[in-house]
């Protein structure tokens, strides 16, 4: 688990705040990091805590009369983090996107901003909020490039081999002119290079 830093002398119910943040987690989760409002941009209301998770983030609104509301974003979810910090304070947003699996073709986005943060631990947050969306960036990358390769009728990029009759085989999907245009978003998509698109373009035109 990382480090969580000090508590806020300031604001004793921080640990009740912790608790509830850890009795939020699943057995298999761990809590990785946490930030807090400072004192000064929540005169009007009890403080924010934020969390990230190895499997989420997770904000927690403590009510004033008792009891809490909390909301999280899976990492596989999370779209973009940015971080406006000035001397003592920051201020993180979070853009989530709302389908499921691995976003594809997701076009509805949510958007949470999370003002006034202890600067040292929105700073944590940030880091670790880039690191989940690099891993699930990447996880995306491979998925849209195996739906892109099978969607192409068996291209086979490195190989550049097209099975022998494929095309008789397969029936229309597996048609040249679209196995063409296949390569062709693949390569304007830059999941493919440009001497990977010539390759798989020489195999096509050769099998006609």
């Amino acid at each position: 688990m990382a480090d969580l830093g000090t508590h806020d002398v300031q604001a004793p119910d921080l640990d009740a705040a912790l608790a509830t943040l850890r009795g939020l987690l699943t057995s298999e989760e761990t809590l990785e990091a946490w930030a807090v409002q400072h004192r000064l941009y929540a005169l009007t209301h009890r403080r924010v805590c934020i969390a990230a998770t190895s499997g989420r983030f997770i904000s927690l609104n403590r009510r004033l009369l008792g009891g809490y509301d909390s909301a999280d974003i899976r990492w596989q979810d999370l779209k973009e983090t940015r971080i406006s910090a000035g001397i003592i304070a920051a201020d993180l947003t979070l853009i989530a996107q709302t389908s499921s699996d691995l976003n594809i073709g997701s076009e509805v986005n949510r958007i949470w901003t999370f003002t006034g943060l202890r600067k040292d631990q929105a700073q944590a947050m940030y880091r670790i909020c880039q690191q989940h969306d690099q891993v699930w960036r990447e996880k995306r990358r491979i998925r849209e490039l195996e739906e892109l390769r099978a969607k192409s009728g068996g291209v086979q990029i490195g190989s550049g081999q097209f099975p022998a009759g494929a095309a008789e085989s397969a029936g229309p999907d597996s048609e040249p002119a679209r196995r063409l245009r296949q390569a062709r978003e693949m390569l304007d998509a830059k999941l493919i290079s440009d001497s990977e698109f010539e390759s798989i373009k020489a195999k096509i035109v050769s099998g006609l």
